[in-house]
């Protein structure tokens, strides 16, 4: 069973409630500071005076899904880890207030070629990475995103270039039009929790003891669509990148990664054959192997400038 299941998927089954190990994060105490003009909420584990690693969630999702054994190991490799909760989820700041989107009547703007509602978008969230990255003076740091925190990760490194020492993005997108959709079963799922009307109580009450928002996915999914698509953005990131990619993915098939990688001059594509839109427990192993000697190759490099 995965340790690190994304919403999209969770969603399908309510097996899916498996448990996976977050009590290390939950014993952590959670920061709240001002930036960007929210409150942001966070965790810093680690050595202050180690690099620092910061990442950023998916959809609907806060920090506590990435789960102790990614987060411990990257810890225990000499790392400062930082935790992002991103805005409309856990500690942050929540948008409420501006109520939930109709989410078929967006979803048929933003195909007739209207903007989409949202109260914030993409480089809102990345704005807010940064701002959170200023208060903890953070110069640089490794970037981890995981689904729309890989979106967040990517325009945080096509944006902020001077404040990124490498990218990890995994299971993500450019958003690029020409890119294959989800297959029906992962885009009803996603739509299903995302509208209070399609979801079953039960279903949505497991995914918020997990550690999931499901009020603020529909706006969340608004702010992925009105950012749009981000290509010519991301080909010119020029951090040192790792994308990494389910073969399984129905939701951001594996073509996303593949695009991603071929935009970045120089970036590595690791699919593996096992993992879906989640983190299974024999990929776990190999993708923290893979960060590390990626984030390690990078602070070599930046050592020798």
């Amino acid at each position: 069973m995965s340790r690190l299941l994304l919403l999209f998927l969770m969603v399908t089954s309510v097996s899916a409630r498996a448990e996976f190990s977050r009590e290390y994060l939950d014993q952590q105490p959670l920061e709240v500071t001002p930036a960007n003009e929210i409150s942001m909420s966070y965790l810093s584990l680690g050595d202050p005076e180690q690099p620092a690693i910061v990442m950023i969630m998916g959809l609907g999702a806060s920090h506590v899904v990435w789960g102790d054994a990614l987060v411990q190991g990257l810890e225990a490799s000499g790392y400062r880890v930082v935790l992002l909760d991103n805005r409309d989820t856990g500690g942050s700041t929540r948008f409420d207030d501006w109520g939930q989107p109709t989410v078929w009547w967006q979803l048929l703007k933003r195909q007739m070629g209207f903007e989409v509602d949202a109260p914030y978008t993409l480089n809102d969230m990345a704005a807010d990475t940064v701002a959170v990255m200023d208060v903890l003076e953070i110069n640089n740091a490794h970037i981890v995103g995981a689904s729309m925190g890989g979106m967040i990760a990517q325009v945080v490194a096509a944006q902020y270039p001077q404040r990124i020492r490498s990218l990890v993005s995994i299971m993500s997108t450019t958003g690029s039009p020409q890119l294959p959709p989800p297959s029906p079963e992962a885009s009803g799922a996603l739509l299903g929790v995302s509208t209070d009307n399609g979801a079953a109580a039960e279903r949505r009450e497991a995914m918020v003891a997990r550690g999931f928002y499901p009020q603020s996915m529909g706006r969340q999914m608004m702010a992925v669509f009105k950012t749009g698509d981000r290509s010519d953005a991301v080909a010119t990131i020029t951090a040192p990148t790792l994308v990494v990619h389910g073969a399984e993915d129905t939701l951001l098939p594996p073509q996303h990664g593949a695009h991603t990688a071929q935009l970045i001059g120089g970036s590595e594509l690791v699919v593996y054959d096992s993992m879906g839109h989640n983190i299974p427990d024999e990929v776990l192993p190999k993708l923290l192997q893979k960060m590390t000697l990626h984030m390690q190759k990078a602070d070599t490099a930046a050592m020798s400038r």
